[in-house]
């Protein structure tokens, strides 16, 4: 049955388990168990460990750079054609980077593989947009991330494993085909809407896209500068932590042990934030995010022992716990019905400048100043985004409940 402006209830949460979260989950295993490996397998072929790092970047450039492409991807082909699409290609990259022999054709998969990431990512939130009612979209969305949080947790898992029986390579077989078979159930369980897409086509590529930033543009200066600022604290956050814990004598045993603890935190507030977002408003979500995460990016530097660097670790992981879901529920609901998957490219190409942005800050701030300001300066970017999203962001769970909900099924 398809789901109406008039029975959001015929919509249900579980409905998107085969199509959106399975596959969610397997993609996301096979990311974590291949992004620990991806500096390592280039220093086997060779890449010196300037160059290795430099790979590592490489992944998020392909993500970031891919963004708008993605989007205009999906308005041309379909969620369902998009999201296969992604992942054949990322099995087939996967293979790829197995096979390597050369530095530099390794680095070009590897951008290759976030360019994959990039139109995965945006297929999945567009079609969770168009098929969840914005009732249960934050519940919807905040299960999204919660499935990557998951999938991520266990990744590295999967991936040490496969790594002790057949070497680093065999990750990425791994991932290969976990992508295989998210790419059977996005086959089986998406069925293609059947909707014209020729209209979506009319004018020029760039001014489609100039009429979407101009006509969203109070968006993007006030719910965009939020998401950026939430991008660079969980950027942040991961460059900081294990710095900070160098600096005050820890062993890299301990501070795998406070990112460890600080996951599994992580990973239990997914499911609570959707209900405060559908309940109370995407603000008593994003803000707490912002806020508490902001905090313990400016304790951070005043730690001086395993005991209270962990602890203000774990505020940063509570502050992203409650924002799990958030910037992909923001961008749903902001989203204009015509040209969704356009918005949606420029949507993520904001947040993902926050992701790129928040390591190349603070290696700024620490050279010129020292890590403990880098710190704080990103805590202070987490604060003045709190202030937009309480000050001049709309929220959009009110403005939303009078337009009409979604219209397609979530499943055959």
């Amino acid at each position: 049955m398809a789901v109406t402006p008039e029975s959001p209830q015929a919509f249900r949460l579980r409905s998107l388990t085969w199509s959106v979260y399975l596959p969610t989950l397997l993609f996301a295993i096979g990311q974590g168990a291949v992004i620990p490996i991806i500096p390592l397998f280039a220093k086997d072929l060779g890449a010196s460990v300037a160059l290795a790092s430099a790979i590592v970047a490489f992944r998020g450039f392909g993500t970031m750079a891919f963004d708008i492409p993605a989007g205009l991807l999906v308005g041309r082909v379909g969620e369902r054609g998009a999201m296969v699409l992604a992942t054949l290609a990322l099995g087939v990259v996967a293979v790829g980077a197995a096979l390597s022999h050369s530095v530099w054709a390794y680095a070009g998969l590897v951008v290759a593989m976030g360019a994959a990431w990039s139109i995965w990512l945006l297929a999945r939130l567009s079609f969770v947009t168009e098929v969840a009612p914005v009732e249960q979209r934050g519940r919807a969305l905040s299960l999204l991330g919660g499935a990557n949080r998951v999938g991520n947790f266990v990744g590295p898992f999967a991936g040490g494993a496969a790594i002790w029986f057949a070497g680093n390579s065999s990750v990425f077989y791994v991932q290969a085909g976990l992508s295989g078979l998210a790419c059977v159930c996005l086959f089986l369980f998406v069925k293609d809407d059947g909707r014209d897409r020729s209209a979506v086509h009319h004018g020029n590529v760039y001014q489609r896209l100039g009429q979407v930033v101009v006509s969203n543009r109070r968006v993007f200066l006030t719910a965009g500068l939020a998401a950026t600022a939430i991008g660079i604290l969980r950027a942040s956050r991961q460059a900081v932590i294990p710095l900070w814990g160098d600096s005050i004598g820890l062993d890299g045993g301990h501070i795998s042990l406070i990112f460890g603890i600080s996951s599994a935190l992580d990973m239990l507030l997914f499911y609570p934030v959707g209900i405060i977002m559908d309940r109370w408003g995407r603000k008593f979500a994003g803000v707490p995010c912002l806020l508490t995460m902001a905090v313990g990016m400016i304790l951070i530097p005043l730690s001086g022992s395993f005991t209270t660097l962990l602890l203000a670790s774990l505020l940063t992981s509570l502050g992203n716990g409650f924002g799990s879901g958030i910037v992909m529920t923001l961008g749903a609901d902001f989203s204009p019905v015509i040209g969704r998957p356009d918005f949606l490219g420029v949507w993520r190409l904001v947040g993902d400048m926050g992701t790129a942005g928040g390591p190349a800050l603070l290696g700024i701030v620490a050279g010129f100043a020292s890590l403990s300001a880098a710190s704080v300066a990103a805590g202070g970017l987490g604060l003045a985004g709190a202030a937009i999203m309480i000050f001049l962001m709309e929220e959009p769970l009110h403005r939303n409940k009078s337009k009409a909900a979604p219209v397609r099924a979530a499943s055959p």
